[in-house]
């Protein structure tokens, strides 16, 4: 591998960016910028401080990467979407801080004037997974190997994907909830749920990332009650519901998870979303 050659900003600060990278020169690069041999990275496109990109990542216009992020080999950040609604208006990726995108994470510009797909913090994007256009992902979650999001996807804060997931566009991911691998998501996963199928459907309470994220052991017997009442009892989803209000019982973490239910049904094929 050739040295590494380093450019100098001002005085104060560095960047190493190798001697084979194409960096447009109104591209702007945060202090302690690290860039890979081979990776390009177009005009219209901000790094933030710190951030490590591997060999051959492509960063195009349009995107914004926030401090302290990994980038592995073949990366490609701000592609066109994939979607036949584009006509080519300007759109964006907006990604947070300390984000880890490993080999060949691929994640596309929105389709929309102005809009933009986003992705929040302390995110694990393992290799080969993939981020539609308009899609919203918050912070402290991980998507294992070959997973795909489609447009307009959500996946909340803590989620976990397993490997070879394919989640439907306009499919909600709930807080804490985790989709078990090679599952297809076709319907939205409510959040604090264990998800698994073909299609994928609640299997139970994710009690394991819950004892993680400290939930009380309270809660946690709490949602699983309202697990049992909604998914496992005879009673439809509405009654179940009334249920439980009638007893007073949606407080807390169970009244985010049951509106997040009765918002299932208040969209199309159970996508809230859409």
């Amino acid at each position: 591998m050739a040295a590494l050659t380093t450019t100098l900003i001002d005085a104060e600060e560095a960047m190493a960016i190798h001697q084979t990278a194409v960096v447009d020169p109104t591209a702007e690069l945060g202090e302690g910028v690290e860039i890979g041999p081979f990776s390009i990275i177009e005009g219209g496109v901000t790094i933030g401080d710190g951030c490590r990109l591997g060999p051959h990542c492509v960063i195009r216009r349009g995107v914004t990467l926030g401090s302290g992020c990994r980038l592995d080999v073949g990366v490609v950040l701000g592609s066109e979407p994939q979607d036949a609604k584009f006509q080519g208006e300007e759109s964006f990726v907006h990604i947070g801080n300390n984000n880890v995108l490993r080999e060949y994470v691929t994640i596309h510009r929105a389709t929309g004037e102005g809009e933009a797909t986003t992705v929040g913090d302390d995110n694990f994007i393992m290799a080969y997974a993939h981020l539609g256009h308009n899609t919203r992902i918050g912070s402290g979650i991980m998507i294992a190997s070959l997973s795909a999001a489609g447009g307009h996807c959500v996946i909340h804060d803590h989620a976990i994907v397993g490997g070879v997931v394919g989640l439907h566009q306009y499919v909600t991911v709930g807080r804490m909830s985790i989709v078990g691998g090679c599952s297809r998501v076709v319907r939205d996963v409510p959040p604090f749920t264990t998800a698994a199928g073909n299609p994928a459907r609640p299997r139970g309470i994710n009690v394991i990332g819950l004892s993680r994220h400290g939930v009380s052991n309270k809660d946690q017997q709490a949602l699983r009650r309202a697990f049992r009442e909604i998914y496992v009892s005879d009673l439809n989803t509405s009654d179940a519901i009334e249920s439980m209000r009638r007893r007073g019982e949606l407080t807390g973490m169970v009244r985010e998870f049951v509106e997040f239910v009765e918002r299932m049904g208040e969209g199309s094929r159970g996508r809230q979303e859409n």
